[in-house]
């Protein structure tokens, strides 16, 4: 592994990143998306069919996680290391999801969809302990951004799977794969990003240089996403179950995941106030006590 990916914090001041990268992400990737999907419509490729799936499935989560590199403030996270995050917390969390799930849940209910979601709150974030473990890791926003990018690989790699299951189960319909990829695109930054960059930011926050802690903090907050999470799946159902309507499904996850949403903005505040303080106190430490004779760079004689 590279031992470069996650740079330790610096001492010396640095100015807040700026930057708006996301959109161009977005609407590079949408340019791609539609032209894929209108040269699949015309020429009945379905050699094409993989390529239209994955960007649609992946554009969402990857613009979401530029959103929020785009706002790292004073982190210093890399791009690969963020890269990682998606890749490694996509795949663990999707390959041992897919092994404990049938372990441990029988039958799919109100009750057990809060065990899917203590168990993909789990597997998501074993991604961020295995890329940052010989790493610093003990600001919250580092662990924000890289919980954002676990959570969104884990909800592209999930969200390719629902599309290539609604092709077969309809028949090789294209207009309900693009339906389901649309709809999943919607609600994709309310859901599994957000609940594991909430995770992620408390867990660096409440850990130390080195060393990961696990406080009741991060047990709380664990719980909490586990709840957002049971929730998503389960009040939908219970509203279909009211109103008979698609759409009420639809209303159920965006009130949770809106909730979920205000959670991580408020991480998110913290975090940005956290890295300023830390910023201060170096700078004070910096500053020569009173008494103390300040540094002076020594000019070399003038030659003659």
């Amino acid at each position: 592994m590279n031992q470069n990916v996650l740079p330790p914090t610096p001492t010396s001041p640095t100015a807040p990143a700026k930057s708006n990268s996301w959109w161009r992400v977005l609407l590079i990737g949408l340019a791609f998306y539609f032209v894929g999907l209108i040269v699949l419509v015309l020429t009945s490729n379905p050699n094409l069919f993989p390529t239209v799936v994955m960007v649609g499935s992946f554009l969402v989560p990857i613009t979401y996680v530029a959103f929020f590199y785009d706002r790292r403030h004073l982190s210093h996270l890399t791009v690969p290391a963020v890269a990682q995050g998606f890749v490694y917390g996509g795949l663990l969390g999707v390959l041992a999801a897919s092994i404990l799930e049938p372990i441990l849940i029988q039958s799919l209910n109100f009750v057990s969809v809060f065990v899917v979601g203590l168990i993909e709150e789990f597997v998501k974030i074993l991604g961020i302990l295995v890329i940052a473990r010989h790493h610093r890791h003990n600001s919250e926003m580092d662990g924000l951004i890289l919980g954002a990018a676990a959570g969104m690989g884990f909800a592209a790699l999930e969200s390719s799977g629902y599309a290539f299951t609604s092709f077969l189960s309809s028949g090789g319909s294209l207009s309900a794969t693009v339906f389901v990829m649309l709809l999943r695109g919607i609600l994709a930054p309310i859901g599994h990003g957000t609940w594991t960059a909430i995770l992620a930011s408390v867990l660096f926050r409440e850990s130390r240089p080195g060393k990961y802690r696990i406080t009741l903090k991060v047990i709380g907050a664990y719980l909490l996403v586990s709840i957002l999470h049971g929730l998503w799946d389960g009040v939908p159902a219970v509203l279909y179950g009211i109103f008979g309507s698609i759409f009420s499904e639809f209303i159920g996850e965006a009130l949770v995941g809106i909730a979920g949403f205000i959670i991580l903005w408020l991480r998110w505040r913290e975090a940005r106030r956290l890295q300023i303080q830390a910023l201060v106190q170096t700078e004070a430490a910096n500053e020569p006590q009173p008494g103390e004779p300040k540094e002076t760079i020594q000019q070399p004689p003038a030659s003659s």
